[in-house]
């Protein structure tokens, strides 16, 4: 076999480092340095990546092998996922090493593999779909390619946020949080965004590169119309319709933000107890309805507390019927197990509510079978919880239903939209008991003051857009935050102060599509949508080559 000529290796290096370019440039997307999501740049980003897999699929159709074809499309998908997660998650490493103590070379080797293996779902979505574009042509070329890379997509989102436990950090539809597209959150979620996404600008990728039978200029204008026709469809609705959800009336909240140092938080006369003195005294000398502190912002088990510290707390709000705290703690004992909760203080008949986390963070709150050596490396305490059920009760408070989340419980959409479903929604003694209000405590301290904040805080937004729910946000670092239903932040704390954010909120009741679809089935509609537009995809293909 003759090796390639050294200008065709420069050619397709060129192209390979084109397409990681681009992936990095989809994280930007995001949340840039401001915090702000750009739609438009992810596009963009997305539209280099099709450019190229529209480029190797017309060089796969004159002269590659279908195994060669695929492997192609497959290394160009790789490298620009590769690129746009390390991008997106890079602060991992300061978990891992500035508090975990894990060596660097191997920190940085966790989160590049990390990435490469999640990476590979995108590889194979782009592999398949020059593979299964070889040879067609005609005038079905153009929305067959377009649909089918939309379905191909978001399969691998799907799988990423999924399987495994799954960790779908950085999926695309976040950067649309801000955009014209963020009408169709209530609908089809982040991941139905995504779709529309990747297949309009698939469908104006292969319009503008021609290869349909049609002039390209043709092709061009139908997708840019069809573009601007799904643009405008969400906009069109809210105004002529107004929100899924109507208003269960105003509450005051407090959010405490401790900014205790994450390196000091579990030591003994340092951080301890720091966090246990600040909390204690701002809980003791509350004066809100509502008072939220994040996720283990007491960083002990009430049993190994100093004696009178959680019972002083329990009697204060004992005798304050009209306050109710919110407190993140873990709880359990070595023989009974472990967990990650949220407990309420208040009167008698409140007092005993507690949320526990369901879904846990894999290697930081469980470790992953076969992987007992890898917590060897790192020196982070409280490194296995239990899990919570996925159905837990709200806390019904002064007309408000709250429903707490944990950290990066709010990734999962789905999850979260199952409170709205049967036997969740159904109405107890006419009362309605849905949620109409989210409150997600979080310390994400551990990723340092970076761009993890951001991309969290826009995390909670799309939640609120999808269900139409405020997002109350206590965190120990940033971003402290009071977001309404329509995803917009109302009023938020500098990150990495010390403080307390007073407000106003507005709970929502009612069901969005997605509360109500979502759950029902979960993310099941979607992946049978897309399974079949694969299935009908390749058919169609294997009669053209027959």
């Amino acid at each position: 076999m003759s090796k390639p000529h050294p200008a065709w290796r420069s050619w397709r290096t060129a192209r390979l480092m084109t397409a990681m370019l681009a992936g990095a440039g989809q994280a930007v997307a995001l949340a840039d340095g401001a915090g702000h999501a750009q739609g438009w740049l992810q596009a963009l980003c997305m539209a280099v990546l099709c450019s190229l897999l529209l480029k190797e699929g017309k060089v796969s159709n004159a002269s590659k092998a279908p195994w060669a074809a695929f492997r192609s499309g497959a290394l160009l998908g790789w490298c620009f996922a590769w690129a746009w997660l390390s991008a997106t998650f890079w602060w991992l490493y300061i978990a891992m090493h500035d508090f975990g103590g894990m060596p660097s070379w191997l920190a940085v080797c966790a989160v590049a593999a990390l990435a490469g293996a999640l990476a590979i779902y995108y590889a194979i979505a782009c592999g398949l779909w020059v593979r299964w574009m070889q040879g067609i042509q005609g005038r079905q070329w153009h929305w067959k390619g377009a649909l089918s890379f939309s379905a191909l997509w978001t399969l691998s989102e799907l799988l990423r946020g999924q399987w495994f436990t799954g960790f779908p950090w950085g999926a695309v539809g976040y950067a649309h949080v801000d955009g014209w597209l963020s009408g169709y959150a209530p609908w089809v979620g982040v991941y139905g965004i995504g779709a529309l996404v990747a297949g309009l600008v698939m469908a104006i990728s292969m319009g503008i590169s021609g290869g349909s039978g049609k002039p390209p200029v043709y092709a061009t204008i139908r997708s840019i119309a069809a573009g601007c026709l799904l643009l405008i469809s969400p906009w069109a609705w809210t105004h002529l319709n107004g929100d899924w959800t109507h208003s269960a009336g105003h509450a005051q909240v407090r959010l405490l933000q401790g900014n205790i140092a994450q390196d000091e938080k579990f030591i003994p006369g340092r951080g301890i107890e720091d966090a246990l003195t600040w909390y204690a005294q701002r809980l003791q000398d509350n004066v809100a309805p509502l008072v939220v502190a994040p996720e283990t912002a007491i960083p002990l088990l009430p049993s190994r507390l100093p004696q009178g510290y959680w019972p002083t707390l329990v009697e204060r709000y004992q005798q304050a019927p009209q306050q109710l705290a919110l407190v993140g703690v873990p709880l359990g004992s070595e023989q009974q197990g472990y967990s990650n909760s949220v407990v309420s203080l208040g009167p008698k008949e409140m007092a005993s509510y507690r949320y526990d986390k369901h879904h846990l963070v894999p290697f930081g709150e469980f470790i992953p079978p076969l992987f007992q050596w890898f917590l060897g490396w790192m020196n982070i305490p409280l490194g296995n919880f239990d899990r919570g059920a996925l159905h837990q009760p709200t806390l019904n408070w002064q007309g408000q239903r709250l429903a707490p989340n944990i950290c990066y419980e709010d990734l999962f959409g789905e999850e979260l939209a199952a409170q709205f479903a049967p036997p969740a929604n159904v109405l107890f003694d006419g009362l309605d008991v849905t949620p109409t209000v989210l409150v997600n405590v979080s310390n994400i301290g551990w990723f340092g003051d970076t761009v993890a904040i951001d991309q969290h805080l826009n995390i909670s937004r799309m939640r609120a857009l999808e269900l139409q729910r405020p997002m109350l946000r206590a965190t120990n670092t940033g971003a402290t935050a009071i977001i309404d239903h329509h995803g917009r932040v109302q009023a938020q704390l500098a990150r990495y102060t010390r403080g307390e954010l007073n407000g106003t909120f507005e709970g929502r009741s009612g069901l969005t599509p997605f509360a109500w679809w979502a759950g029902r089935w979960g993310l099941t509609p979607l992946w049978v949508a897309c399974l079949l537009v694969c299935f009908w995809t390749t058919r169609r293909r294997s009669h053209q080559g027959s």
